[in-house]
């Protein structure tokens, strides 16, 4: 174990391997790079940050540590005060553990993109928010989520290492490498319009565009999902229209995002015309009809993906 140190791996330092991180105590602990699994064992009062981890990382009797990762998997038991910003590909799992936090992963460095392919992780697949507790206390939560307006950076500080410092970081919400979601909070809106972008050269690049479109004019992005879909899973989610998408299926997955807001349809087909024109995408048609556009998409979602 360590005490007091900033210790990491550069970008291709650790390419894919296991990784054990056990016994640190007041320690700044950085993985610039992607794994296979990371347990963390033992810790107290660090600052974590892990790169994306092909499947699970493990949290196991530590507290008061503050983290950033992204992983398939992700599970917390004996543990208390943890702040976590958390891109997972499934449900995040806590057992036997008290206040803990919960944020969307907030990151970016140039290497970042091409590790969460390495890990086989989207970048659109991010349950960071919907928990499972397997010991829930009744009448107490032991987890919550973390405000909106947290300042990542006053949470999980960036490296002060000559040889850290090397990674050019940033922890600013636009240039995330995942989109911030808003997740599981109360929507400010009863208004959501759901957008659904086809697989292309180009289908990534266009949801960050629109996500940014969108959120620059004041919507919410509630949650993304990237996942395939048949053309009977297409007929169920885009009724009458599905013959227009059936033959954008084949060419991989299709990325799914809710926005949320007052005028978030209307807001969306606008931007999609002015900059989208060409781009065959499914937007919800009107106010009435997204909020059940939201459901059978997610439906089908979560069936595909067994969460």
């Amino acid at each position: 174990g360590l005490k007091d140190e900033t210790v990491g791996r550069l970008p291709g330092q650790v390419a894919g391997q296991q990784f054990l991180i056990q016994d640190c105590e007041n320690c700044n602990i950085y993985i610039f790079d992607h794994s296979a699994t990371i347990t963390i064992d033992d810790c107290t009062n660090c600052v974590i940050f892990l790169g994306p981890v092909k499947g699970s990382v493990f949290f196991r009797n530590c507290r008061d540590c503050k983290c950033t990762l992204a992983c398939q998997q992700f599970r917390v038991r004996d543990c208390r005060k943890l702040e976590v910003f958390l891109c997972c590909a499934t449900q995040p799992i806590i057992e036997s553990s008290t206040n803990i936090k919960f944020g969307c992963f907030q990151w970016y460095y140039p290497e970042l993109a091409f590790q969460f392919k390495d890990a086989a992780l989207s970048i659109f697949n991010n349950t960071w928010s919907n928990i499972h507790d397997f010991t829930p206390v009744s009448g107490e939560l032991n987890w919550s989520l973390l405000p909106e307006d947290t300042v990542v950076q006053d949470h999980v500080p960036l490296p002060t290492t000559e040889e850290l410092k090397a990674v050019r970081v940033s922890t600013e919400a636009n240039r995330s490498i995942v989109p911030v979601s808003r997740g599981q909070r109360q929507k400010s809106s009863d208004e959501s319009c759901l957008v659904v972008l086809f697989a292309g050269d180009y289908t990534i690049a266009n949801a960050r565009k629109l996500i940014d479109e969108m959120v620059g004019k004041g919507f919410f992005l509630v949650q993304t999902k990237e996942v395939s879909m048949k053309a009977e899973d297409a007929q169920r989610v885009f009724g009458e229209k599905a013959p227009d998408f059936l033959p954008l299926l084949n060419k991989g997955p299709v990325i799914a995002l809710e926005f949320n807001g007052d005028g978030a349809v209307e807001g969306c087909q606008l931007i999609v015309s002015e900059i989208f024109n060409g781009t065959k995408m499914f937007v919800s048609e009107s106010k009435e009809t997204a909020s059940g556009d939201v459901d059978s998409f997610y439906n089908f979602a979560d069936i595909q993906m067994g969460i």
